[in-house]
């Protein structure tokens, strides 16, 4: 069976709960084929329950861009699975980028959000990538084969079949610069052998791996025809609507 595209939104720190509610009510109008493509919308903390409110009744789904894997405990200004799901998201991004730069989480981390995803049944969306220097030093495959052994520790290979990963070259994020179709087409290769080769084959050929390096209107298509990719995690161009429809249905 063909995979379904996914795109996901990641609003960052950006727009409170009004501003929030107001792009949902831009977007679903501009969206062509509302079946095509599960769409996710990531927003910050304190927009979750305004968003989830927002898109009942539509295709939309919704997100956290983080969470602690504990279900709860003394642990000041952190997210626990339970909190996300009480206020309706069914998705959680795990292991962004900047998380890894900015807040210190490390592999190991991310395989205890991903394991306390599955135990609250929580789809992640686990990123994974590489830095410029990493890449100039020819070290892409040795970094995302390192980072999905640890990621996949003690996952079971039907739990992950569902699961989500989004390939971000750090290089790319916030940058403008995107790496070609190609590279990006190879490195999303590169990645689903590494699940099968850790999860088995069916597992690989579920799950979906999708692009998060600077995704933008004029380059979305270019990508979305790569048979590897199957969708985007979209950060600055997800905050306008019309921006993220364009996107969204190519």
């Amino acid at each position: 069976m063909p995979r379904k595209p996914l795109i996901a939104a990641n609003w960052k720190m950006y727009k409170v709960p009004a501003q929030a509610e107001e792009f949902v009510k831009k977007f679903l109008p501009l969206i062509e084929d509302k079946d095509r493509a599960e769409i996710v919308i990531c927003p910050s903390a304190t927009s979750l329950a305004a968003v989830v409110a927002a898109v009942q009744g539509s295709v939309l789904a919704v997100g956290g861009q983080n969470m602690h894997w504990a279900e709860e405990g003394a642990y000041t200004g952190e997210t626990s699975p339970l909190m996300l799901k009480a206020v309706g998201a069914t998705h959680v991004i795990i292991g962004h980028s900047e998380r890894r730069q900015y807040f210190g989480e490390t592999d190991e981390m991310v395989n205890h959000k991903i394991l306390s995803a599955v135990k609250n049944e929580l789809t992640p969306i686990i990123c994974v990538g590489e830095t410029l220097e990493e890449r100039e030093a020819n070290k892409t495959e040795e970094v995302l084969l390192r980072q999905c052994q640890i990621a996949f520790k003690a996952v079971e290979p039907e739990a992950a079949e569902n699961f989500i990963i989004a390939y971000e070259p750090v290089w790319a994020i916030g940058t403008g610069r995107t790496a070609t179709p190609e590279m990006a087409g190879l490195a999303h290769f590169y990645i689903r052998s590494q699940v099968a080769r850790l999860l088995g084959r069916k597992a690989a050929d579920s799950m979906r791996i999708l692009y998060g390096g600077s995704v933008k209107p004029d380059n979305a298509s270019a990508l979305a025809n790569q048979p590897e990719i199957d969708g985007a995690l979209v950060g600055g161009a997800s905050l306008d609507p019309v921006s993220f429809a364009k996107i969204v249905n190519y």
